[in-house]
């Protein structure tokens, strides 16, 4: 039976209307960078519980989760409402495979992620292992509006540690900004555009895809991917496409 741990909220960054995150005091048990764990609230008296990837890394003093508020989100509509010195439960022990340790030898890794679904990417690119084992890292994000692009502070401290080694791109779909992607991830992976823009070529015998965040584009991904030769990983079978789907 899980066992949940009363934690408290350090800090809840409104970043837009819909777009919060939280900075969380807890002891939770260690866990690897791209896991998830669950956070819950007692709403109307029962205890509302969904799961959430850290975006914090295993290293960091705080947990740090990043959220969308749905209109029918029962838990993220009391959650953002949180202020510091409140208090949320937390699940002690973390899960997910969509952890380093699953990925099979490669040079170049893609991370694909829209939303918040680029929490788990974070974690993972704030500890040395991807850096010890791809040659290139590719982080992709997309997102809605401009203001919806978060932790870009964290994006360039990347960009000026690890240099030519690291590649980001934006993807925002309902404004045109400089710079960014205008469309759906598959799409400019079937015409190439995402290669063009980042200037590397995907290949079976180097590349990996790492995929997070909205179902359609994870499903719609994978199987451009496969028309493009690469299979999904599995442990039985390794493959070229890890995915995230705990939704």
């Amino acid at each position: 039976m899980a066992r949940w741990l009363e934690g408290t909220i350090v800090e809840n960054i409104h970043w837009t209307e819909n777009l919060f995150t939280l900075k969380i005091d807890a002891d939770v048990d260690d866990f690897t960078a791209g896991q998830f764990t669950s956070l819950a609230l007692d709403v109307n008296g029962e205890r509302v519980a969904r799961p959430y990837s850290y975006l914090s890394s295993p290293q960091d003093q705080l947990l740090e989760f990043f959220f969308y508020t749905a209109t029918d989100g029962i838990l993220s509509n009391a959650l953002v409402k949180l202020e510091a010195g409140d208090k949320v439960w937390v699940k002690q022990q973390s899960n997910g495979f969509f952890v380093l340790r699953e990925i099979p030898e490669c040079e170049e890794m893609w991370m694909l992620g829209t939303g918040t679904g680029i929490a788990p990417f974070f974690s993972i690119l704030n500890t040395e292992e991807p850096w010890q084992r791809f040659k290139k890292i590719v982080l992709v994000h997309a997102v809605r509006t401009l203001a919806d692009l978060r932790y870009q502070e964290m994006v360039e401290a990347l960009k000026t540690k690890y240099d030519d080694r690291f590649l980001f791109q934006a993807y925002v779909s309902r404004e045109v900004v400089e710079g960014s992607i205008t469309g759906r991830i598959p799409i400019t992976i079937k015409d190439g555009s995402l290669e063009e823009s980042v200037g590397l070529t995907l290949d079976v015998n180097k590349s990996h895809f790492m995929l997070c965040g909205n179902p359609d584009m994870v499903k719609d991904a994978v199987e451009v991917l496969k028309e493009r030769g690469f299979s999904k990983n599995r442990r039985r079978t390794p493959g070229h496409i890890t995915i995230e789907n705990y939704w």
